[in-house]
């Protein structure tokens, strides 16, 4: 069966869902999610929103944190962009009902918070759930829309270019290369259909479960940008993997962060004798970009063999911690913590994928009819390091500048796309499976190879090692999923193993130390030849 839409949205965090409330006015919009509607990163976000509505603050100030954190990669164009289109965004999502913390008792009088990275407070929180408050303010809002149709438990496949192949999307030798939609398994069914669509819109979120330690759900699989490079958009900076310098560190608890904004409020980081220790590596102490403290830790960690350092908030008034930190106060209890009165222990975990499928201003890749927002795009905001809170931020700002490009020759997109004839997904020649465990053991193969050989820290000869065992296992995989019928698993493991490759190939391709890419071969900057992106593109 051919499905037929003027949106398909391929994802259900604050850029999918903000682009498609927009779009929904102008058309029909099929949004696509893998679980539950408010299974995103989104959801998972405690700390916030960075723009600019304090009196101390101004659009200057925020542009310099930004391309200070950036290291000298950041697109000026773009961080001026974002940072000067903030508030309006901020404002809109304010009207559609998201409740955030307040300091007084005007609209727009928020409570203020501070982070790693930024010279003033300029982080807009719902206390320590602002994500969740965004994407239930977002999803109540799409339920209700009548133009919009929310498909949950469905997994993207391949996209559909014009010059596919009637074998499943397989992609051939092509001059112009335009999106028509994309492959969708539906996990009831088993079946997988075909969405003909004018416009796809990619928003699938970010890539870090290909490291064996994360703070991403296990959603995060690089989806969008493994389906972007198979169909021949240029991906972007893949190199820069942030790792979020604190995480929990208990046996019971996955994927529990500790907000960046705990460092804000006065939280400092200890080792198992109580000793403060950042102020060996910056000036800055806890408040440096994140890429500065997950290193200095990573180093404490090498240094003294142990397994994790501490983050300590006791010092402050209970009731504050309390207040401003219910629900982190909340999780640590359940795994016997109180942070009012005793240190966390946390370690970095891989959090945010810099890069991604290369966009322009208005979040349009190469492939005509596809763009690509929030943690699955590189647009060029974030540079070599992402500043704190940028993300919810550049996520709200492109979605509305996609909306705006993508309706702006929607009929003459609608002819072009929707006249073309699609073939169904073809599953000839494919059996079940009953050999699970390939994918079970390659999937846990590749997220431990990343983690010990792609890391915080990086040698060639580690990058080599790792670029060989993942092409093996890409190819066994491909193989693999040729031979028999799919599932999400397989679809998953299909898509880590690509990205995993991609991040390997940009990082031995750049031949220096910079922001989040740290290779102990290169250790310095090397502005005459690097202070450019990382493009890869596929050849057909």
């Amino acid at each position: 069966m051919i499905r037929k839409t003027d949106f398909l949205v391929i994802g259900s965090g604050i850029a999918g869902l903000s682009y498609a409330l927009k779009a929904a006015e102008h058309g029909r919009v099929t949004i696509i999610t893998k679980k539950n509607i408010q299974q995103s990163n989104t959801a998972l976000a405690q700390g916030g929103v960075a723009a600019v509505f304090g009196k101390q603050d101004s659009f200057d100030l925020h542009v310099a944190d930004t391309l200070k954190a950036g290291d000298g990669l950041c697109n000026r164009e773009v961080v001026k962009m974002v940072v000067e289109n903030g508030p309006d965004r901020i404002r809109e999502l304010v009207d559609l009902g998201a409740r955030f913390s307040m300091a007084g008792t005007g609209k727009f009088d928020f409570s203020m918070g501070r982070e790693g990275g930024h010279s003033v407070k300029r982080i807009i929180h719902a206390h320590d759930l602002t994500g969740r408050e965004i994407e239930d303010a977002l999803v109540a809002k799409a339920r209700e829309h009548d133009n919009i149709t929310i498909l949950e438990d469905h997994v993207a496949v391949n996209l559909i270019t014009v010059s596919s192949s009637v074998r499943s999307g397989v992609l051939v030798t092509h001059y112009e290369n335009s999106c028509c939609g994309a492959y969708v398994l539906d996990n009831a069914t088993g079946r997988v259909e075909t969405f003909h669509a004018a416009v796809t819109l990619l928003a699938t979120g970010g890539a870090c479960k290909i490291y064996l330690y994360t703070s991403n759900p296990d959603i995060a699989t690089g989806d969008g940008i493994a389906m972007a490079y198979r169909a021949g958009a240029s991906v972007a900076n893949l190199e820069f993997v942030q790792f979020h310098p604190t995480c929990l560190y208990h046996p019971e608890a996955k994927n529990f962060l500790i907000s960046e904004a705990v460092r804000g409020e006065g939280a400092v980081l200890i080792d198992a004798k109580g000793r403060r220790f950042m102020e060996d590596y910056t000036p800055e102490k806890e408040l440096a970009c994140r890429d500065v403290v997950a290193r200095a830790i990573d180093s404490e960690l090498k240094k003294t063999g142990a397994e994790s350092v501490f983050l300590d908030i006791s010092h402050k008034d209970p009731d504050f911690v309390r207040q401003r930190f219910p629900h982190i106060h909340a999780r640590c209890l359940e795994y016997g913590i109180d942070i009012t009165t005793a240190p966390i222990p946390v370690v970095p975990a891989a959090h945010y994928m810099c890069g991604g499928v290369a966009t322009d201003l208005n979040g349009k890749t190469d492939v005509q009819g596809l763009y690509a927002v929030g943690e699955t795009a590189c647009t060029g905001l974030h540079g070599a390091n992402r500043l704190a809170s940028n993300s919810l931020l550049e996520a709200l700002v492109y979605a509305h500048n996609a909306y705006l490009d993508s309706v702006k020759n929607l009929s003459a997109i609608r002819k072009k796309n929707m006249d073309v004839t699609l073939a169904p997904w073809d599953e000839t020649n494919t059996t079940d499976s009953d050999e699970a465990i390939v994918v079970s053991h390659n999937w846990d193969e590749i997220r431990r190879l990343m983690w010990n050989y792609v890391g915080i820290v990086r040698s060639d000869k580690r990058l080599q090692r790792a670029a060989r065992r993942v092409k093996t296992i890409h190819d066994e995989i491909d193989e693999y999923y040729w031979d028999f019928k799919l599932t999400s698993d397989l679809v998953e493991l299909r898509n880590l193993a690509t990205v995993a490759k991609l991040v390997i190939k940009s990082a031995l391709s750049r031949k220096e130390s910079r922001g989040l890419h740290y290779n102990i071969g290169y250790p310095k900057k090397d502005d005459t030849r690097c202070l450019v992106p990382t493009i890869l593109k596929k050849r057909f």
